[in-house]
């Protein structure tokens, strides 16, 4: 299917959506309905810039603006390719928020739609956090360990409904605490409640792996994700920081049994938007990362493939976003994909690694 199309009605879908979830919500209605126009002129943009100056761009970003996190998750990539660190003594260095604010203006004006606003703990952040919610014309899915929410930041969201928070859990208690820490699952469940009262959109992430996928796609536990107000799932496959973990990563027999769990439940729990990632790449003729459908910006301003592929040959602060999408790097990676990087199973940029440490030579 032609990337751009399936891209513009994944979008047009996932607005529908959520128009329908916030009908009880009159003040996330009319944000609802502004948005759905501005994303019908956001696609208009990035046509214009595809037939004009052969400039491909995508209707996502994801941005890691946070060095820290009050967390210690086990495995934490962010941690493992220094996006974050203790105290930020050890991670990467960041942008200033206006230098943040700049690159969302201007990928606006590009023509993006979303910005999936990571970290660390994007919430540790509440200078960036502001500026990022001053720029309309975008969505910001905020991808949270969701410990960090109370009153103050859920009037924050109340009163800037472009940004969306996302909670990130394992799965039910045990799970999420083993990895995240004790009570950091009821902590996220209080969260959830106190969006809901407010009658504001939300949603969960979740890294499924070969241990936890059934788990996290049971009718059970969605269920229970529905009666908290939870809305919108994004299923992200695990991608191994290590060999010694590569046990839990997708293979050929998982994506597809995935695929056929999450049409299913699309069909059974119409009021939830699910989005699956990279696993709805298939769809699309493999990997969008390298600005196909989205790239990567570091805290520091490095634009890079994708979270999981952290190399770089350029800045977004120094050279801006239409630059960045032109780099040799980039346009090196999408011409491999599409001469033979065939999406099999997992992430293709970790399987192809090395391919893409030779480019950076």
């Amino acid at each position: 299917m032609d990337l751009g199309a399936y891209m513009a009605e994944t979008i047009r879908n996932i607005m529908a959506k959520a128009y329908l979830n916030v009908l009880d919500n009159p003040r996330e209605v009319r944000f609802v309905a502004r948005m759905q126009r501005t994303i019908c002129k956001a696609e208009r943009r990035r046509k214009a810039h595809l037939e004009k100056e052969g400039v491909v761009v995508p209707p996502f970003l994801i941005a890691s603006i946070a060095t820290t996190c009050n967390l210690q998750c086990k495995g934490c990539y962010a941690r493992k390719n220094g996006i974050a660190g203790n105290s930020g003594h050890d991670a990467k260095s960041s942008l200033t928020p206006e230098q943040w604010e700049t690159i969302f203006r201007e990928a606006a004006e590009l023509g993006v739609s979303f910005c999936l606003l990571a970290g660390g703990e994007p919430l540790m952040r509440r200078d960036l956090l502001e500026c990022a919610a001053e720029v309309e014309d975008i969505i910001f899915p905020v991808f949270t360990n969701g410990t960090l929410i109370g009153a103050t930041y859920t009037e924050f969201f109340k009163n800037h409904l472009n940004m969306v928070p996302v909670i990130s859990l394992e799965g039910e208690l045990a799970a999420t605490d083993d990895r995240r820490g004790n009570g950091v699952f009821q902590r996220a469940l209080f969260s959830m409640e106190m969006l809901q009262k407010e009658k504001l959109f939300f949603g969960t992430s979740i890294t499924v792996t070969t241990e936890n996928y059934h788990d996290v796609t049971s009718e059970a536990f969605l269920s229970h994700l529905v009666a908290l107000g939870c809305r919108l799932v994004f299923y992200v496959e695990y991608v191994p920081f290590d060999e010694s973990t590569s046990y839990l990563a997708f293979h050929d027999e998982h994506v597809a049994e995935m695929e056929q769990i999450v049409e299913l439940r699309r069909e059974r729990f119409k009021e939830m938007i699910f989005l699956s990632f990279p696993g709805d790449e298939k769809a699309v003729d493999g990997c969008m990362a390298a600005g196909r459908g989205f790239f990567h910006i570091g805290p520091d301003g490095a634009a890079e493939p994708c979270p999981f592929s952290p190399f770089s040959d350029c800045n977004v602060a120094q050279i801006g976003l239409r630059q960045a999408l032109q780099s040799p790097l980039f346009r090196k990676i999408r011409d491999a994909r599409a001469l033979g990087w065939e999406h099999t199973g997992g992430c293709t940029l970790y399987e192809h690694r090395e391919e893409i440490e030779k480019m950076m030579g």
